[in-house]
This record gives C-alpha cells, sequence and structure tokens, in this order.
C-alpha cells in the first residue's frame, strides 16, 4: 500500500480557489488530452467491471506484445488471438494475409506505428502451437535475475528496497523518504526519494508480486513525481482508485509471467461486487506495467533530471 505522505496536496503560492484543486483532479481536469484515458472517462468503454476484467485477462495472456500493444489490439479487435505484421507471418510462418484484410496499429518501438493483422486474416497450411495455442495456460517461477535486476533498475528513480518482517496481511509498503541519502545507479549516485519494503518470509513469487504492486503506486503517480518528465504528478487520488491501479498492473505483470497473484483474486471479487471501474487513469496503468516489466528484462540507462513543475 503507497504511504499516506503520497496524498497531500500542493498549496504554495495559492491565490485563488481554482488553484487549490491536487494534483490528481488536475489530472482528472486534463484527462481529455490522453487518448486512453478519454476512451475510458469520456466513451465508458471497459468502464463496465466484467469489460474492465475481461480486458485484464486478453492483455495477460496477449503476452507477446507489450500491455500498451495489447490494449490497442483489444480495443480493434477483442476476439483477436495471434497478431504480427505481414512481412514476419509470410517469413516466420509461411502465411500471406488474405486480400481486403483490415489491419490493426500497433506503437513500433523506436519508431511510430506498425500494422499487424489477426492470424484469422491469414491463410497458409501450417500453425506452430504458439500461434494456434497463444493463450495456454502457463505456471512460471521467478529466478533471481528478474528480482535483482528490476531491483537494480528501481535505483535510478531513488527507489531504496529492503526487505524486512511484516504482517501476514501485508506483502510491502512504500513511501517517500527523508532527504540525505544517495545509492548507487551504474556509475553514479542517485538521492534515495523512496524507501520500499518487502516481507523477508515470502516466497520469490509473493515478493515480486508485491515488488511490483508497491512500484505500481510509484509509477502511477500515487506519491507524486521528482520529474514530470519521467511519471506524473497524481497525488490525492482516493485509497480505493491507487489500490485499483495498483492491483491492477500486479495483475498484469504477473498473469504475463504466469505467477499465481492476489491481484487476481482482488479483481475476480471486484467484478462479483461491484458494477462500475471506479475512475482511474487507463493510460498509467498501462505504461506503469510496462515499465516494470523492463525493468525486469532491460539494462535500463540512467535518468536524465529536469526540474519539476512541481518544485519537487
Amino acid at each position: 500500500m503507497s504511504s499516506p505522505e503520497g496524498e497531500k496536496t500542493i498549496e504554495k503560492g495559492v491565490s485563488s480557489p481554482d488553484l487549490l484543486l491536487s494534483p490528481a483532479d488536475v489530472w482528472d481536469q486534463d484527462a481529455a488530452k490522453r487518448a486512453l484515458d478519454e476512451l475510458f472517462n469520456l466513451t465508458y468503454q471497459y468502464r463496465a467491471s466484467k469489460a474492465y476484467y475481461d480486458l485484464m485477462q486478453f492483455i495477460a495472456r496477449f503476452r507477446f506484445y507489450s500491455p500498451f500493444n495489447a490494449m490497442l489490439v483489444h480495443v480493434q479487435m477483442p476476439g483477436a488471438k495471434f497478431v504480427a505484421p505481414p512481412y514476419r507471418w509470410l517469413r516466420d510462418y509461411g502465411r500471406r494475409v488474405k486480400p481486403g484484410a483490415r489491419p490493426m496499429v500497433i506503437l513500433q518501438p523506436m519508431g511510430p506505428v506498425m500494422f499487424v493483422f489477426d492470424v484469422s486474416d491469414t491463410e497458409g497450411e501450417f500453425l506452430p502451437p504458439e500461434v494456434e495455442k497463444p493463450f495456454e495456460v502457463r505456471k512460471g517461477k521467478i529466478n533471481d535475475n528478474l528480482i535483482n535486476m528490476t531491483i537494480e533498475n528501481s535505483k535510478r528513480d531513488g527507489v531504496f528496497i529492503q526487505t524486512t518482517r511484516m504482517g501476514s496481511q501485508q506483502g510491502g509498503s512504500i513511501r517517500t523518504a527523508k532527504p540525505g541519502k544517495e545509492i548507487k545507479f551504474r556509475k553514479s549516485s542517485v538521492p534515495v526519494r523512496y524507501e520500499l519494503e518487502l516481507d523477508q518470509k515470502a516466497s520469490k513469487e509473493s515478493r515480486y508480486a508485491s515488488l511490483v504492486h508497491e512500484l505500481a503506486h510509484l509509477y502511477c503517480g500515487h506519491l507524486g513525481t521528482p520529474n514530470d518528465k519521467w511519471w506524473r504528478e497524481r497525488r490525492g487520488l482516493s485509497e480505493q482508485v491507487r489500490e485499483f491501479e495498483a492491483e491492477s498492473v500486479a495483475y498484469m505483470v504477473c498473469a504475463r509471467l504466469g505467477i499465481d497473484n492476489p491481484s487476481e483474486q482482488y479483481l475476480a471479487c471486484y467484478v462479483r461486487d461491484e458494477k462500475q471501474v471506479p475512475s482511474i487513469s487507463l493510460e498509467c496503468v498501462m505504461k506503469a506495467a510496462g515499465l516494470i516489466e523492463s525493468m525486469g528484462r532491460d539494462k535500463l540507462k540512467p535518468r536524465e533530471l529536469k526540474k519539476s513543475k512541481t518544485g519537487r
């Protein structure tokens, strides 16, 4: 759970009632400028809890693309099974895109967009297992490298992580840190901005799920931001919204690795008990999930510091 320290509003230099808005209120007012949040808040797509849960399950199973791109595929074709660009269908699977098939648009790494087609819009004789049964359930295990790389990459944002004894109902916590301490990332020193604790008695899988959950609070902006360029300032959200966003991120990241996690039960129970999803930022959820996945997979570069608009 995120610390209450991340809920304070900014009131410095206030001279008008309009400026008494919390960062979360400002974020909500600006939501129309963000495509996914516009889709979610203005068209009410995925606001029904069942539709949202179906989306989460689709993204969890659609693991061969990033969470953000899996979301884009679902928006355009909810029944998609396996997508790839035309050249890859031909090169890797010996299949051709059918004449008149309608492409789907996703984001391309290091480029603008890429056009992909579902397997149902291709023709050929051979279907390998990863195409024929892409959603087959896997049981994954956490390796030390995944956890260690995630922890190491967290240092670039000033996250100091340690294990400690925690109660049976708590797997982790994150809070803003007092200034003055530093940690090493690569060859540079980074000020400790956040302190994250994990239960030392938990299994690797449970510890990783808790790590993802707490990092989700950070990268969804629940504790503020040291720099608006890295992630958004969104302090002041309700506990329900904060926890729903963090649970959504944890579910996607863990499920895509085939790891059982408490977030799945949380979302399933929510669907059972509630008709509508709280007013979350779908864009923040997708971006946080994608970032945390990359933190466990890639050796990320140090951040370039830029002065925050909030003065933090």
